[in-house]
């Protein structure tokens, strides 16, 4: 098993979505059981940070798209 760090977005996903799976099969023993649902936790914390950067990364992106207005075509007039 590789470290979190290490995986892909995807493979973290799809390590997560098994965990999910095989807990819901309930047939696993209490202590794998802990120990899968510890790891993903830990795997679900990952992929949330991930999303998060990846978010604020779009938010950047579109800020450049969308120019501020310059003076000379801002309305500055109090209504």
């Amino acid at each position: 098993m590789k470290p979190v760090e290490e995986l892909t977005f995807r493979e973290a996903l799809a390590e997560l979505e098994s965990i999910v799976s095989v807990l819901e099969s309930n047939t696993l023993e209490l202590e794998e059981s802990l120990a899968r649902y510890e790891r993903g936790v830990v795997l679900l914390g990952s992929l949330q940070k991930r999303l998060g950067a990846a978010e604020q990364q779009v938010e950047v992106l579109m800020g450049e798209l969308v120019a501020a207005p310059d003076d000379a075509t801002q309305d500055t007039t109090l209504s």
